[in-house]
């Protein structure tokens, strides 16, 4: 029997983290690091990514690596799986962070802006799963893919608290996809699971936070957002050890919203 500290040890582990350069792939990634992996951190700001990268290693002595990658580009997220891999191995641990949102009222949304959500939060989702998860399969060596959700995609939500109709369907997609694909892939030992955080303090959130703080509070059971350490041993949880007979599960990191 293992002990609890191997059930979370990564060591020797290798880790794709894509939108690693801020906010919640920052601190999934950080946590991943500390677990003993090494940890490859991947968005279109390659300069986000190498400044976190630097401070992983410096404070953890884990190998990292940092660069570009466009989730919605097929031949950037190969390429970028490739260097991955002649840097640090093959990858094991799969993290589906990239995402964006755009807030309009829905009789308002442009069409660019609905495509260009849909495409990076779920498509984007699609395409490095697919990278990943063919190499996965080939090797026979099983692996993890936590897909990064919302508690947007649960439920809706007030327009007076947000107001991203697409950011929404976005997100209830990456749900739908990961119950489907843990299916599809359990036979090959690779588990797909995902988070669905509530509000958290990110770039994109900002502006929603600050203009709705009063909502929030009325909202959450806990009647504040995530602390930046918060949704990282979530994260550890579900791509470790500890969690290797959960595949399918969206794990809600909302102060209690889903309940």
């Amino acid at each position: 029997m293992r002990t609890i500290r191997q059930l979370f040890d990564l060591s020797g582990s290798v880790a794709l983290v894509t939108g690693g350069g801020r906010g919640l792939g920052e601190q999934m990634a950080r946590g991943l690091a500390q677990a003993g992996a090494a940890v490859a951190l991947a968005s279109r700001k390659r300069e986000a990514c190498e400044a976190v990268a630097a401070e992983i290693a410096a404070e953890t002595g884990a190998r990292t690596l940092a660069l570009r990658m466009d989730v919605t580009d097929e031949a950037q997220v190969r390429a970028a799986v490739d260097e991955v891999e002649r840097a640090l191995g093959p990858v094991d641990l799969l993290v589906n962070n990239s995402g964006t949102s755009w807030g309009a009222p829905a009789a308002e949304m442009p069409l660019e802006a609905w495509h260009k959500v849909m495409e990076t939060n779920a498509t984007g989702t699609f395409l490095c799963s697919r990278e990943v998860g063919r190499r996965l399969i080939e090797r026979g060596a099983g692996g993890a893919i936590l897909n990064v959700a919302s508690i947007a995609g649960v439920r809706g939500s007030p327009a007076h608290v947000l107001d991203a109709v697409g950011y929404s369907a976005s997100k209830g997609a990456v749900i739908a996809f990961t119950r489907d694909l843990a299916i599809k892939w359990a036979r090959n030992g690779i588990r797909v699971n995902a988070v669905a955080p509530g509000f958290f303090r990110t770039q994109m959130t900002e502006k929603v936070l600050d203009r709705a703080a009063a909502a929030l509070g009325a909202v959450v059971p806990f009647g504040r957002i995530g602390a930046e350490d918060e949704l990282m041993g979530a994260a550890l949880f579900l791509l470790s050890p500890a969690a290797s007979y959960v595949t399918g599960q969206v794990l809600g990191v909302d102060g209690g919203m889903s309940a």
